[in-house]
């Protein structure tokens, strides 16, 4: 409502302007081989010129409220309904999304550097090239096509709001554990600073490799370890990493399994013609290279132990390490908590001043 006043307040004065200088003209109007408005026409035009000018101001402002409506009214609720509504598809894989979203989720926020506070999750960077046709990224247009169908319906929704959350919710659907999660990530226009390829974990390499990126990110070996086991759930497949096939036998139900499976069975290098992988007893199972140096490495191994051992204690530490990857270089507003249910919750204090009359 004020923005509105202070709207009228200035076509008043710019209809004051106009009339002086229909007055102006009127008292020093010179000849002219056209005919001249008399003043009172001169009056009349000014006058709905300003009335026309007031109504496009407010229209203006009018619209420009409904964008800052929508852009803080996002129902969260109905967005997780929306994303739960996209996970299944028996043509898809193994018949869910649900592993697909969650790697979009971890490659989006796993770029982040501690040092330069550069990457993560803000700005949902991977829409633009070079990144999204990075190797490590091979395969995740399908999950953000896919969700394009939420963004969407959703217009004040930010695509790193709407990346980190279908992860969340891919979890906690496949029977993992609940993800704290909040909203505030604001999406970038270009790609003013590409990240550099290269952030992402590599699975051929090994335990030094693997605690260079963790390390980078700002994780200890336990926090390395539990997020590791998100392998519980989906699959390599060849024409997007190279490796090829699934680490446990249910790729849909988020578990332990990983841990379970990597401790317990025998694995041998498998002969084929694609990277180095192994593969178990089965022959239906695989594990990377990057996979193996978590029973290679001694700090590693004894978190894979207590894992194998302890389904609940992963979970819990999971999703801590998880939401803690979530929120790498976000700058949220700090009295948006975090809420399981998946929604965000401000203080009235944080409406815009308008808001209030």
């Amino acid at each position: 409502m004020m923005r509105r006043a202070l709207t009228v307040t200035r076509v008043s004065q710019q209809h004051q302007r106009l009339v002086r200088r229909v007055e102006q003209r009127r008292t020093h109007s010179g000849p002219s081989f056209h005919a001249v408005p008399t003043g009172s026409m001169l009056r009349f035009l000014a006058i709905g010129a300003a009335g026309a000018l007031t109504l496009y101001l407010i229209k203006e402002a009018s619209a420009d409220e409904k964008k800052e409506k929508s852009a803080v009214s996002v129902d969260y609720s109905a967005v997780r309904k929306d994303i739960q509504a996209l996970l299944d598809d028996p043509k898809y894989d193994d018949g869910s999304y649900g592993p697909v979203f969650i790697r979009l989720a971890w490659h989006a926020a796993g770029t982040f550097d501690k040092a330069s506070r550069t990457g993560g999750s803000n700005g949902a960077t991977m829409r633009f090239n070079p990144e999204s046709i990075h190797g490590a990224n091979a395969g995740l247009a399908i999950a953000r096509d896919r969700l394009e169908k939420v963004k969407s319906k959703y217009p004040g929704l930010s695509y790193g709001d709407l990346w980190t959350l279908a992860g969340c919710v891919a979890i906690e659907s496949m029977g993992g554990p609940k993800i704290p999660w909040r909203s505030g990530r604001v999406d970038s226009y270009g790609p003013a600073s590409p990240v550099p390829d290269g952030r992402l974990p590599d699975a051929g390499q090994g335990q030094d490799h693997i605690r260079s990126i963790f390390y980078r990110m700002g994780f200890n070996d336990q926090e390395i370890v539990a997020l590791i086991g998100a392998h519980a759930v989906g699959r390599c497949h060849s024409n997007r990493s190279g490796f090829d096939g699934p680490w446990t036998h249910s790729p849909t139900v988020f578990s332990n399994d990983f841990f379970v499976q990597l401790l317990n069975s025998k694995w041998t290098e498998r002969k084929w013609n694609g990277p180095k992988q192994y593969e178990d007893e089965t022959k239906k199972l695989m594990m990377l290279p990057g996979d193996m140096a978590f029973i290679q490495d001694p700090e590693f191994k004894k978190y894979v132990v207590k894992y194998a051992n302890d389904e609940a204690l992963f979970f819990a530490d999971f999703a801590k390490a998880f939401s803690k990857l979530m929120e790498l270089g976000v700058n949220f507003p700090d009295d948006v908590k975090k809420d399981v249910a998946g929604s965000s919750h401000k203080k009235d204090s944080d409406k815009p001043w308008w808001k209030f009359w």
